[in-house]
């Protein structure tokens, strides 16, 4: 058994290094979705790349606006980052020291607190392009929430527990054939939480430049890039434990990198194939269609699970 500190350490670290070749695979493919090659100029076929950005962008000067508030604008960038690295906490695994029977409700809290800094983030900068970022990414996060927390819900009445170390355990027949419908409203929930393609409006550039991070640069950029593709990355790691139906054994993390992987990949090729969805369908899509549809299924799980 792993001490808890030593554990902690190496899933962050194997988290950061996760984010960091996450970055070249998406720019690697993304590169060949447009019939070029991507970055290969950095040593052996580009593989560096990610340590060479990282080096670029924390020896640069760190420009803060003059109306800016000087703490919060600091301080979200480095709460972004904290609260990816704490989902990574949930990871599920037989050697983990960290056994959190309340695994889901974690999860949906740390989800919730990225609100926050997307806010800060925002109205801390004083500039209207900020802050209309803000506002927008804020109102998406929180409308594609209750989606969200009404999809996991599902799982949960299957299980009867909060644990992700229990997700694979309890499932019915009836559970495997309603899974995709969920599996796929997940997907698209998760893309717009992490404010992905087609759901990127909060950095729409021909409106609002770059969305709230428009006055960060350098280091602080760097921050908010690196929590927004652990989370991205951690989304992966949540719809495995939710939807993939697999007991805890020796050969899980294989299973749970593949599924991570396939995810990861298909976040990148809806950025690389959709263009940016128009903002009243994007609130229309949950609220109208996501809502009744997890309702429904809540309902048909809580009859059949009696």
């Amino acid at each position: 058994m792993w001490h808890p500190a030593v554990y902690l350490i190496t899933t962050f670290i194997s988290a950061l290094l996760a984010m960091a070749f996450f970055t070249l695979l998406e720019r690697k493919f993304l590169g060949y979705a447009q019939l070029r090659k991507g970055p290969n100029k950095v040593s052996v076929g580009g593989i560096p790349q990610p340590m060479a950005d990282a080096l670029k962008l924390f020896t640069k000067e760190l420009n803060t606006p003059t109306a800016a508030n000087y703490t919060p604008f600091l301080a979200a960038p480095m709460m972004a980052l904290l609260l990816a690295l704490m989902v990574w906490t949930l990871y599920p695994h037989l050697s983990s020291p960290l056994p959190l029977k309340w695994g889901i409700l974690m999860f949906l809290a740390l989800s919730s607190m990225n609100v926050y800094t997307t806010l800060f983030s925002g109205w801390a900068s004083n500039s209207k392009y900020s802050l209309l970022g803000a506002l927008r990414s804020i109102a998406q996060t929180i409308s594609y929430e209750v989606s969200m927390a009404l999809i996991i819900l599902t799982p949960m009445i299957m299980m009867s527990s909060l644990s992700l170390n229990s997700m694979s355990t309890n499932y019915s027949i009836m559970f495997m054939v309603m899974m995709w419908p969920l599996y796929i409203m997940w997907i698209i929930t998760a893309l717009a939480e992490t404010n992905r393609t087609p759901f990127d409006l909060a950095e729409g550039e021909s409106e609002l430049v770059s969305g709230f991070n428009t006055e960060y640069s350098s280091g602080t950029f760097a921050l908010i890039f690196m929590a927004e593709y652990m989370n991205i990355i951690a989304m992966g790691m949540i719809s495995w434990a939710m939807f993939m139906s697999v007991s805890l054994s020796p050969v899980m993390d294989i299973i749970m990198v593949a599924s991570l992987f396939t995810v990861s990949l298909m976040f990148i090729w809806a950025r690389s194939a959709y263009p940016r969805m128009r903002y009243d369908k994007l609130m229309g899509l949950t609220w109208k269609q996501f809502l009744p549809l997890t309702l429904t299924t809540i309902m048909i799980m809580a009859v059949t699970s009696l």
